[in-house]
């Protein structure tokens, strides 16, 4: 678990070397109205957006770091490779397409979207982001909705090992043997769906949040961050990505922490498409 107190400058270090931001501003179905959102999550005291070639928002991000006035050494900026992007080729020309869209130097990290695309091209894949990070384009790289045959496979094929492994993850859906692999190999776990997509009603859930006179959603995140996870919650409603960020004057108890662990699901809890056991 996490050590406290939390705050919003929590960072944990990759091993990139490189400092991440325990609380992450999701950007997916982002598109309309993308600049003003990422830059309100800016005033509210995030510093790491996660965005994907796939989002189709990389340019409105590179707009909102400019336009902040913060500076880009201050901020983390993740983007993915989606699948149409992986093999050798293809990467090496997704990749520098990625950082033109943002009109960025470099990006903080970049992930494979998934493993869906078969052994040999998520190899490959993964080669041409090494060479990106040899360049200076990348900072970081890693993977996301990986299980641990396709972390067991980078390792054999004698690379590095992803800084991070992005996946859903919340208390219905914990990823138990993905998350004690990562654990076990220095991987740092970001959690996507870390709100249940708003599906918050369950009674434990309700209960812990009246108990801390907060709403479920900041109870998740909470308990995300307890847990030693980087969340990754989204919203485009100002109020909620305030809120969102409004999780470092409380804290849950192991006990409220136990009660959110005994509510998982396995694979069935998933809300998301969670392709961990493609082949």
């Amino acid at each position: 678990m996490a050590a406290s107190p939390l705050t919003i400058n929590s960072t944990v270090r990759l091993s990139s070397g490189y400092l991440l931001p325990l609380l992450g501003f999701g950007v997916f179905e982002t598109t309309q109205n993308a600049k003003d959102i990422i830059l309100e999550a800016f005033r509210a005291g995030y510093r790491h957006v996660d965005s994907a070639q796939y989002y189709k928002n990389e340019a409105d991000v590179g707009v909102a770091v400019r336009e902040s006035g913060i500076p880009r050494e201050e901020l983390f900026i993740t983007t993915k490779i989606m699948s149409a992007n992986h093999g050798y080729a293809n990467a090496v020309k997704g990749i520098d397409e990625s950082l033109k869209r943002f009109k960025l130097d470099y990006v903080d990290l970049f992930l494979i979207h998934d493993p869906l695309s078969g052994k040999t091209k998520r190899l490959e894949t993964y080669k041409a982001l090494l060479e990106a990070k040899e360049a200076g384009k990348i900072r970081s790289i890693g993977v996301s909705n990986y299980g641990v045959r396709h972390l067991e496979e980078i390792k054999e094929a004698g690379y590095e090992v992803p800084t991070v492994n992005q996946i859903e993850l919340h208390p219905l859906c914990q990823q138990k043997p993905i998350v004690k692999y990562c654990e076990e190999n220095g991987i740092v776990v970001e959690a996507y769906c870390p709100i249940i997509r708003g599906q918050m009603d369950n009674p434990v859930i309700q209960e812990i949040a009246a108990k801390h006179k907060r709403d479920p959603a900041q109870v998740l995140i909470r308990w995300s961050l307890q847990k030693g996870f980087v969340p990754l919650p989204k919203s485009a409603t100002p109020s909620r990505i305030k809120s969102n960020a409004d999780l470092y004057d409380f804290e849950l108890s192991q006990e409220d922490v136990e009660k959110l662990d005994g509510l998982d699901k396995g694979a069935k809890g998933a809300i998301s498409w969670n392709p961990v056991e493609a082949p």
